[in-house]
């Protein structure tokens, strides 16, 4: 069975003021949706589900959704933000919940294998073959098995400012050991990078993998979201991303698997996918940048390849 593309688009549109995946980013005027699609479809991907926003849907059902009609399968799914019951919506609060909670919010329309990957970031063919492969294949232990695309940290740094990232490390034999997020990283005067995490300096030699938000799992990672969400609003430690404002934590995907690799709950392989000029973005004036297409992937702008179905 062909594994599924979950594109997590609901928190799109915040910073930029509108919908920035169907700006023009390429030759033809291709988006950064379709060559995130186009990519997944060439390497076997069967179906998209793009997760947004209830009130993003008539956008994206005149907009996105009619472009890869006949491709392959497409559907929407609704991070709706709201809390399970018998939790307490903390009061104030207006921003999402974050990438976990917008990946459960897939959980009645996946019933297969899966990638994940942001609506507003680039990845590349090779990163798509990569994880559509390991997604192909069975993988049996006492454990659910998944997979993360990791990228180098040289290789998604931009040159607008700052970016947070999950600096992962993985062992010999190509497991994920630990994934935490470190913020502003930028490159430094000895020729490295630095960042902050927990409040400390965290200096970067540019070529540890990090996260670009691209996963690839099973239908057994909903019990695990439905469960570290509810552990989340409770508040309790180890369960949000480095926001503590309770009305900016975020429930983030690195801090969810982190949580369950350290209880041995899942396994995740680091799988290499910076063969290619994939994870970047380009300036976004929403973080301070300027000039250029807002998120306009540097390797296609560099590349000028097209998208021709």
């Amino acid at each position: 069975m062909n594994p599924v593309l979950v594109v997590l688009a609901a928190g799109l549109g915040s910073r930029y003021g509108g919908l920035k995946q169907t700006e023009p980013v390429g030759p033809g005027g291709a988006t950064l949706m379709d060559y995130a699609v186009f990519d997944a479809a060439r390497a076997g991907f069967g179906a998209a589900v793009f997760v947004v926003r209830p009130e993003m849907d008539p956008a994206f059902s005149d907009r996105i959704l009619p472009r890869f009609v006949g491709r392959l399968a497409v559907r929407t799914a609704y991070q709706r933000f709201e809390v399970p019951p018998g939790s307490t919506m903390p009061e104030g609060r207006t921003k999402p919940w974050g990438t976990a909670h917008a990946v459960l919010a897939a959980a009645e329309v996946v019933g297969t294998p899966f990638a994940v990957i942001n609506a507003d970031d680039f990845y590349g063919r090779e990163a798509y073959e990569t994880i559509g492969a390991f997604l192909r294949e069975p993988h049996a232990g006492d454990r659910p098995t998944w997979a993360l695309a990791g990228f180098r940290l040289d290789r998604t740094i931009s040159e607008a400012g700052g970016v947070n990232r999950a600096v992962c490390r993985v062992s010999a034999e190509g497991w994920l050991e630990s994934v935490s997020e470190v913020l502003h990283i930028a490159a430094d005067t000895a020729g490295g990078y630095r960042g902050e995490e927990a409040g400390r300096t965290h200096r970067l030699a540019g070529d540890e993998p990090v996260s670009m938000n691209m996963w690839a799992f099973t239908p057994e990672v909903f019990p695990h979201l439905r469960e570290g969400f509810e552990a989340f609003l409770r508040g309790e430690p180890g369960t949000a991303g480095p926001a503590t404002d309770p009305l900016k934590r975020e429930f983030l995907i690195p801090t969810l698997i982190q949580g369950l690799i350290a209880r041995r709950r899942a396994r995740v392989h680091g799988d290499d996918a910076s063969r290619g000029p994939a994870g970047r973005r380009g300036p976004d004036p929403g973080d301070g940048g300027t000039g250029g297409v807002p998120g306009a992937p540097v390797g296609v702008r560099k590349a000028g390849e097209a998208v021709s179905w």
